[in-house]
């Protein structure tokens, strides 16, 4: 399995071909040092999509390893690329201030990342995210058997943040439960949708399409890395970074079980009405709302077992 090597790429729509697409699902990775978790974020999620597009860049770890073996394994479903050039992070003065067409923005490798995707649909997949296979399968038919729900709209799913005590016990971060606010999605593109820059992160173009959520399909495991996940954020040298205020917050948050995050997601009228303000605010609260009947459970583990039977697989360290 051959894993190309792009350099000194800038991004031009036409990269797009929108014409060329075959009908289906791709999944687009961006990758840098992922080992943690990508093995799992894959395999979880690669009976769901017609392909797979890994983009790793520059990365020191396991990650090359480990997706050579699962394209020796996966076969043409999983596409590799190397995306050589430094690409700034998000959150640092460097980023702030980059041209998005340069090879060395973000915005730059998410779009070269979307370029070398092959069918009408399309999907993010962070490699620490673990599917509740059932979920997103269901949602992917969904999108794949009737496309016209993306003529107007994105179909939005949401995941579900874990955390892990120092004893080892699962549990979510009460200051930050979820996430997913309608940036993971599943879109028709088109010659109108790529990625922007934004002084912060990258956004995506989508020529006003309206969010529309449709349910929670991974759990979200970055808190779960070592130092929760923020590395690749290079907060030594950008200590302003809005990044590293979440990681001080991720730190000096308590752990919950999920009765007490049902308390805390329940929707009151402030939410309500920011529901009826805009598209992300209705959003967030139809997340909010449905939040109790997608995991009823009365523990993280049992809501674990319930979608994603595989987890202690990935997760056994974590476990209590």
């Amino acid at each position: 399995m051959n894993m190309d090597a792009v350099t000194g790429y800038v991004f031009h729509p036409d990269d797009l071909t929108v014409e060329k697409r075959k009908p289906g699902i791709s999944a687009f990775m961006r990758i840098r040092n992922g080992e943690d978790f990508l093995e799992a974020a894959i395999r979880s999620h690669i009976d769901c999509f017609d392909e797979i597009v890994a983009v790793h860049n520059q990365s020191t770890d396991g990650t090359v390893d480990i997706l050579m073996r699962l394209a020796g394994e996966y076969g043409p479903k999983i596409k590799l690329f190397h995306y050589t050039d430094r690409v700034y992070p998000p959150g640092s003065a460097e980023h702030a201030r980059e041209p998005a067409n340069s090879p060395n923005s973000l915005v730059n490798y998410y779009n070269f990342a979307l370029s070398r995707t092959t069918r009408t649909i399309v999907t993010k997949l962070d490699d620490d995210h673990l599917a509740m296979p059932a979920r997103m399968r269901a949602l992917a038919d969904r999108v794949r058997a009737d496309p016209s729900i993306l003529d107007k709209s994105m179909a939005c799913f949401s995941g579900v943040n874990l955390a892990r005590t120092e004893t080892g016990k699962l549990g979510l971060p009460a200051s930050d439960l979820l996430c997913g606010n309608g940036d993971h999605w599943f879109f028709r593109i088109s010659d109108e949708t790529w990625f922007e820059r934004d002084r912060r992160f990258e956004k995506l173009r989508h020529s006003g399409l309206r969010r529309r959520f449709y349910g929670f399909a991974y759990w979200h495991l970055k808190y779960l890395k070592p130092g929760s996940g923020f590395a690749n954020y290079e907060l030594d040298r950008n200590p302003g970074s809005r990044y590293a205020r979440r990681l001080e917050r991720i730190g000096n948050s308590p752990l919950v079980e999920l009765p007490a995050a049902r308390d805390l997601l329940r929707p009151g009228m402030r939410e309500w009405m920011s529901a009826q303000l805009g598209d992300k605010g209705r959003l967030l609260y139809q997340r909010a709302v449905s939040f109790e009947n997608a995991f009823p459970q009365g523990s993280v583990e049992q809501a674990l077992d319930a979608t994603s039977p595989g987890w202690r697989n990935y997760l056994a360290e974590a476990t209590s």
